[in-house]
Formats: structure tokens, C-alpha cells, sequence
């Protein structure tokens, strides 16, 4: 599995300010109907549901919200660059800039993790994130992202 197969170049955004984590959630639902055509308030029912059970925030400015939802077909993801770092309870207590969502089939255990794992493993790497802070175009961003794919577990 590479980021290129579940990130489309449309579901990656640069946004100004986000004034709280439901507006991102808000966000990213808004996204992934535009995008996926999905149903943006089961988006963000399920993203929220998610978060409540503890938070996503990952540390060294990065959220990895996911959810499982059973009208989806395969993994979907979906970036944003935060211009205005945003509070996230990360454990790291810093505040998050980078955000990559990740979507489900409620049916898709295997899947779902190992492409949670592959975007986990690929945010680690310091000079991808200083790549992805130091643009704010979403074309640019995308191809930052897909040109990852080779980056391994340590």
C-alpha cells in the first residue's frame, strides 16, 4: 500500500485558521463529501466518536484521526496543513499543524491498519513534515506526500 492509492490530489487543502477540533472535524467531513462523496455528517459523527475515545493527536504537530464507516468501499485519506497550529491533546502537548485523516470500511481490519501504520510511519520523518510545513500549495503538498512511499519502518 502507498499514500498515493488512498490520498487523491483533491482531498488535500491548506487552511488559514481552525478555531477548535470540531471545526476540523467539520473540515475534514466537508472534504471527504466533496471528494469521496460521502455523507458529511456521518463523517463527522464518526470522527468524533473516534476522538472521544481518546485523542489522535500523535505529537511533533501531527493528528491522525480515523474512522470506520459502512458506506465506504476501500481506505480513503485526506490531508490538511494547518497555517495556525491547532490544540489537539496531543501526547506530546504540542499543538497540531499537520492533519491526515484516514477513513474505513467498518469490514476493513487489516486494511485500515496497515495503511494507519504506513501514515504514522511516514509522518515520523522529520524532514517530510519540515517538506509539508514549508508549503502551503495543495498540488505541492500531494506530491510531497505520494513521493513518500518509500520511506520504511525503522
Amino acid at each position: 500500500m502507498q499514500l498515493a492509492e488512498i490520498l487523491r490530489p483533491g482531498a488535500v487543502r491548506s487552511l488559514g485558521q481552525v478555531t477548535s477540533k470540531k471545526r476540523l472535524f467539520q473540515e475534514l467531513a466537508d472534504l471527504a463529501h466533496a471528494e469521496y462523496g460521502l455523507n458529511a455528517p456521518e463523517v463527522l459523527d464518526a470522527l468524533q466518536e473516534r476522538e472521544s475515545l481518546g485523542p489522535t493527536g500523535v505529537g511533533q504537530g501531527v493528528a491522525l484521526p480515523h474512522a470506520r464507516l459502512h458506506r465506504l468501499d476501500k481506505v480513503a485519506g485526506l490531508f490538511l496543513r494547518l497555517e495556525k497550529p491547532l490544540d489537539f491533546d496531543a501526547v506530546d502537548r504540542q499543538p497540531v499543524d499537520l492533519v491526515f485523516a484516514l477513513l474505513a470500511p467498518e469490514s476493513s481490519g487489516v486494511d485500515h491498519l496497515k495503511a494507519l501504520a504506513l501514515v504514522s510511519r511516514t509522518l515520523r520523518d522529520q524532514d517530510l513534515r519540515a517538506k509539508l510545513r514549508a508549503n502551503d500549495d495543495p498540488v505541492a503538498l500531494h506530491a510531497v506526500l505520494s513521493a513518500a512511499q518509500g520511506i520504511k519502518a525503522a
